[in-house]
């Protein structure tokens, strides 16, 4: 089984993302902040990550330069998702590490789509 880590700091799109994941046959790990994913990511291996640009603690852009710098995380796509949804936040998601990119509201079969594309 694929497992996926969301980090995700609001609720509702915490529940909706995973029940998602979870009703498509993915296993699902969270976080509710950048540090947290950051630790959960070395910890659980995850296939995925599904990063929240907006979170307490650090930026999502932060998280995912932080993931591609470490040799133990690097090789791991990340999807952005974000409420941002101005051009250049797509570009400044892919420059800071993040292969995908899927603005809120997300269109469930959408989201699904998108993290098959990224899954081997």
């Amino acid at each position: 089984m694929l497992k996926i880590l969301i980090i995700e700091d609001n609720e509702q799109n915490l529940y909706m993302f995973k029940f998602l994941l979870e009703k498509n046959g993915f296993q699902v790990v969270t976080s509710a902040n950048g540090g947290g994913g950051i630790k959960a990511a070395n910890e659980e291996k995850p296939d995925l990550i599904v990063l929240d640009i907006q979170l307490p603690d650090i930026s999502g852009y932060e998280v995912a330069k932080k993931l591609k710098a470490n040799t133990k995380t690097a090789h791991i796509p990340i999807i952005a998702i974000t409420s941002y949804a101005y051009p250049d936040d797509r570009k400044k998601a892919q420059e800071a590490g993040c292969n995908g990119y899927i603005p809120k509201p997300i269109d469930p079969n959408a989201f699904i789509d998108e993290i098959r594309r990224f899954i081997k």
